[in-house]
């Protein structure tokens, strides 16, 4: 299974490549913003991922009920954080 999960931005890398690091869970990895290059992304914004992608903006109350419902589906949230923490973008 598949899904979007929350992360915070933490730094635009490649600003060419629409590359940024985002932390999920903990965990911190390369995703490509390009998507959201119209909305602006800097440093503090959320993002839900999918796929090494940032889909959308969310607003911090979004993501943590996201992250709050993610974890109530046990193994698919675990899946996914897997998923990011083993992901290598740029």
């Amino acid at each position: 299974m598949c899904l979007g999960i929350p992360g915070e931005v933490i730094e635009v890398v490649d600003p060419a490549h629409h590359l940024a690091v985002v932390e999920v869970a903990g965990v911190r990895r390369k995703v490509n913003i390009g998507l959201l290059e119209e909305e602006g992304v800097e440093p503090g914004t959320w993002v839900l991922i999918h796929v090494g992608f940032a889909m959308a903006k969310i607003d911090e109350r979004e993501a943590e009920m996201a992250l709050e419902s993610l974890q109530m589906m046990g193994q698919a949230y675990l899946d996914e954080v897997e998923a990011v923490r083993e992901s290598q973008i740029g």
